[in-house]
């Protein structure tokens, strides 16, 4: 276990000496998120054609209610930031439902 501490003592104190050098050696990378889309009616109506399931099925894949799904739908609500990202995920990746078969058919 003290072998694990040393480990992280050391990383971080290499971090903190680099963070306060004006010659920076340690490799940085700059990470940034694409933001969340915010989905129409259409789309939503779209993604969930192209996947072949019914309202009923993708509700399930979703995790939401078909109540939720069909307010979707009919543009009187909007998907959450989590929905978004996974309708967006489905957007980009036709055999999303098939590589991750939360309901099976």
């Amino acid at each position: 276990m003290a072998s694990v501490y040393d480990s992280i003592m050391t990383g971080l104190t290499e971090a903190l000496e680099d963070a306060g050098s004006k010659d920076k050696k340690l490799k940085r990378r700059v990470v940034s998120v694409i933001p969340v889309k915010v989905y129409n009616a259409d789309e939503i109506q779209d993604i969930r054609r192209k996947t072949g399931l019914s309202q009923k099925l993708f509700a399930s894949y979703m995790g939401v209610s078909l109540k939720t799904v069909e307010a979707w739908e009919a543009g009187t609500n909007h998907p959450s930031g989590t929905a978004s990202r996974i309708l967006s995920m489905m957007e980009m990746d036709a055999d999303l439902i098939n590589n991750f078969p939360f309901v099976q058919i």
